[in-house]
């Protein structure tokens, strides 16, 4: 089965039909469900799309997003956070937040190939392939 990560960016396109990334995202989701792809994300990751949504798309919402989150989610461990301030501190040219950087560490702890995202930084980094329709 292939594991696939979201991040923040993919969730929020494909709810927000404004989003300049909303069809491609639509469309992810859409070849998830059809072919089978097991979808996480991490703890930071529902944070971060929670408070995105909720400032700029309110409550309600943020609400019935958190209540079907369509991914499984993974938390962030301690060895993660570490990993993620060696990220931080070793691209010195980039400018990765520490969410990104948590989620660069589990996406290799889980030894995932492949990622939702529309952050320029998950292309940054490298080290996974980034999904596009």
């Amino acid at each position: 089965m292939k594991m696939v990560f979201v991040d923040t960016g993919a969730f929020y396109a494909a709810i927000n039909r404004n989003d300049e990334n909303h069809r491609e995202a639509t469309a992810l989701f859409n070849s998830a469900t059809e072919d089978g792809w097991r979808l996480i994300t991490s703890n930071f990751v529902v944070a971060e799309t929670h408070a995105l949504i909720l400032a700029r798309m309110g409550r309600e919402l943020a609400v019935a997003w958190l209540r079907s989150i369509p991914a499984n989610i993974i938390r962030v461990s301690k060895a993660d956070e570490e990993k993620a301030k060696r990220i931080i501190f070793g691209y010195r040219d980039k400018e990765f937040s520490f969410c990104d950087a948590t989620s660069f560490a589990l996406i290799e702890r889980l030894r995932i190939k492949e990622a939702m995202a529309f952050d320029r930084h998950f292309g940054q980094y490298g080290k996974f392939g980034l999904l596009r329709e």
